[in-house]
């Protein structure tokens, strides 16, 4: 048994090796760009130590053939089964050194890492040659041939073994084979959290080449064909021509006239930004829901603007971070963040801020590796992010992370260390299961949906202490704070998902920086997250030129619609009309709710046409 795992292990580590290898290539390829934006030696080393956690789940994926060749080979071992794992371990090689020269060959040109793309160009290996200089050109094929020779070599020389020549008792075999199967699962899903790993664990540095070079090559060129392998050739969602879909877009966009309301008392407040967690309109008296739920939110809107009309994009959080900090619309079968290649194209509402010297900084309780949001966030250029880990190990928490109260109680505090203006936003956690607060559950009443409002109930509490205890802050009677929802959820009244009850939220502008004329009251233009950027900017007198899916809502002539997506198609609203579709390959095109009050046709051009036109914007090159 002792002999099989050593065996198993030597293989493993051989991966590990190699990985760091190809990464050295990589940055030493670079070192100019690494000079050029002046990183610092000690930072360079940090990609190593960042990278550990997933290049070993990819080595253990990679391992896994390896392991049922090392157990049949335990107990049958002709010298053939040897040849087929040089070979198989050879081309891995071969692969994995192709990839990393490639991805050195596109990193000038995309500043991305190796994509599903490839699997398009690779039908043209003569446009490949074209577009690449010839001296590049030869340079990355000897690169590639020097990895594969150096790597293989390597392998042969100080990895490998004969395994025909080994013996191993039965007893070791069925040992090997209950004990290794449970350790290599574990290895490449990361550990034994809840949220298997993905390229944000690898993410740290505000040097976008590091967190790159830190994320294993085959790890992401493996989740970009996932996510897109079923779009690759063309738009599932083309449902009309592109011009026509076009002048549809730039009719529901155009303005009679580009003005705003001018709702704030100064142009550089600070912003407190509060996500909470599947926050549903249907907790807040004042969106239409039930009394009792969410009376601070209440009283905070009695003084605030609660915009009356907002929908979620999206129904998973790392949609909403890209419809709130990138102003980017949810859509079906993927979401942005999960892909660095896509995401980096979007505006950035914090990095337009850092441009004003705002401070930055991102606040969650939990893991920010769920949905790669903590990648999305590094790029986002946050200055301090802070996760579960990174908060003292004294605070409570309790399955999914710290409980809103000390994460919401932590910030109050952690905001007089910022340099004004500021922008810092706080994701909650409570409000998702397992609803494990440390606080009564005195609502009994919700059905099935009882330990969701009392979750709300408890998050509620913790947003009017955090107020309580902003109110005597100096910085307080200079921020602007914004609360909105990252998506819905199923409430007591179990709308189906596809409705548009379903995806309503709250949104609530808040805070002495609020001239008094507009506090308490409601903002009823339809719209979405998205629309958040937009809005601020115009508040400050930023360029928002780049937020192309965002609107105005303080725009008395801004039209207002709203769209959220679904599992296969999306749902519209416009004034009146309200329409849900499905638009998939397989099953065809089919409307599930619709209620046109007027000029039906317009209405379903219109929500066709958005989603042809989103889709089509994420599955650009």
């Amino acid at each position: 048994m002792k002999k099989l795992f050593l065996l198993f292990i030597r293989q493993l580590v051989f991966w590990i090796v190699f990985f760091n290898f190809t990464r050295l290539v990589f940055l030493v390829y670079y070192s100019g760009i690494l000079g050029i934006e002046g990183i610092k030696f000690a930072e360079v080393l940090s990609v190593f130590a960042h990278s550990i956690k997933l290049d070993l789940a990819t080595a253990c994926y990679f391992m896994i053939f390896p392991f049922l060749l090392l157990l049949l080979q335990s107990l049958w071992s002709p010298k053939w089964l040897n040849t087929i794992n040089k070979v198989y371990s050879g081309i891995l090689i071969f692969g994995y050194s192709l990839s990393a020269a490639a991805e050195m060959g596109i990193y000038a040109e995309w500043k991305t890492k190796l994509t599903y793309k490839v699997i398009k160009y690779l039908s043209h290996p003569s446009e490949i040659y074209n577009s690449a200089e010839t001296g590049t050109f030869f340079l990355l094929v000897l690169l590639f041939a020097a990895m594969f020779a150096a790597g293989f070599y390597t392998y042969l020389r100080w990895f490998y073994c004969d395994f025909s020549k080994v013996r191993v008792p039965f007893r070791q075999s069925i040992v090997f084979a209950v004990v290794l199967p449970p350790l290599l699962f574990i290895g490449l899903r990361g550990g034994v959290q809840q949220i298997p790993i993905n390229q944000s664990q690898s993410y740290f540095s505000d040097h976008n080449i590091l967190n790159l070079a830190a994320v294993n090559t085959a790890f992401n060129l493996y989740i970009s064909i996932f996510e897109n392998l079923g779009n690759i050739r063309q738009n599932p969602y083309l449902l009309m021509d592109d011009k026509q879909a076009a002048e549809i877009m730039k009719g529901l966009y155009s303005v009679e006239k580009d003005t705003t309301v001018s709702v704030l008392t100064t142009t550089r407040p600070n912003i407190v930004l509060l996500i909470m967690e599947s926050w549903s309109a249907d907790l807040i008296k004042e969106l239409g829901g039930e009394a009792g739920i969410t009376p601070q939110f209440s009283k905070l809107a009695s003084e605030g603007i609660l915009f009356n009309s907002i929908y979620a994009s999206g129904s998973r959080s790392e949609q909403g971070m890209a419809c709130i900090f990138g102003g980017f619309p949810a859509h079906p079968v993927s979401s942005i963040t999960v892909q660095p290649d896509k995401f980096i194209k979007l505006p950035s509402l914090v990095r337009d801020l850092k441009k004003q010297n705002y401070s930055t900084a991102f606040y969650f309780g939990g893991q920010l590796i769920y949905g790669n949001i903590k990648s999305y966030i590094i790029f986002n250029g946050f200055t301090q992010v802070m996760e579960g880990e990174n908060f003292p190990a004294s605070i409570p928490r309790g399955k999914l992370g710290i409980h809103d109260e000390y994460s919401l109680g932590y910030l109050v505090n952690d905001l007089d260390k910022f340099h004004q203006p500021f922008l810092a936003s706080l994701f909650t956690v409570s409000t998702h299961s397992p609803w494990d607060q440390p606080f009564p559950k005195l609502l009994k009443w919700g059905g099935n949906e009882q330990e969701y409002i009392n979750a709300a109930y408890y998050t509620d509490h913790c947003l009017g202490e955090f107020f309580r205890k902003a109110r005597q802050k100096d910085w307080y009677s200079n921020t602007l704070f914004i609360i909105v929802a990252d998506h819905s959820h199923n409430s007591y009244r179990n709308w189906h998902p596809e409705s548009m009850e379903y995806h309503k939220i709250p949104l609530l502008f808040y805070g002495d920086v609020i001239k008094p004329e507009f506090r308490g009251k409601a903002c009823s233009k339809l719209g979405n997250q998205h629309d958040i950027a937009k809005t601020l900017l115009y508040q400050l007198g930023l360029p928002h030129q780049s937020y192309k899916y965002s609107k105005n809502l303080f725009n008395p002539y801004t039209p207002g619609f709203a769209y959220y997506s679904t599992e296969d198609g999306a749902g519209w609203i416009h004034g009146p009309n309200y329409y849900t579709f499905e638009a998939h390959p397989y099953i065809g095109y089919r409307w599930s709710y619709f209620n046109p009050a007027s000029d039906s046709t317009r209405v379903i051009n219109e929500a066709k046409a958005y989603l042809q036109t989103v889709f089509g914007e994420y599955l650009k090159d």
